[in-house]
């Protein structure tokens, strides 16, 4: 009976294990819960760009990885640019910007 109950106790805690450890993110994958930060965020971003009037029309892409958001596309000038990197760093929880918007 001891041993029976031992062997289940280390069953519950081997999967305990392994359920923490596989939501746990690393340096080159994100936890369960950065992905719904990081989706939080990128969703903040498209609305204050997408709510600039400078930057409504324009074709830019917004994807965010453990904090650090970059935008990528298409936009007319360098000042458009610049105002889609201080739209981007007003949004909380945004650590970096890494800016690889082409002018057109």
């Amino acid at each position: 009976m001891k041993t029976k109950n031992l062997i289940n106790r280390f069953i519950i805690g081997f999967f305990l294990f392994a359920f923490v450890a596989g939501c746990a993110g690393t340096h080159h994958k994100e936890s369960t819960g950065e992905y719904v930060d990081d989706s939080v965020i990128t969703t903040k971003v498209k609305a204050q760009i997408f709510n600039d009037p400078m930057l409504k029309v324009l074709q830019i892409n917004v994807e965010t990885f453990k904090g650090e958001v970059q935008l990528s596309g298409f936009v007319n000038s360098a000042t458009a640019s610049d105002r889609a990197v201080a739209v981007t760093r007003s949004v909380k929880g945004v650590r970096s910007i890494k800016n690889s918007l082409v002018v057109k």
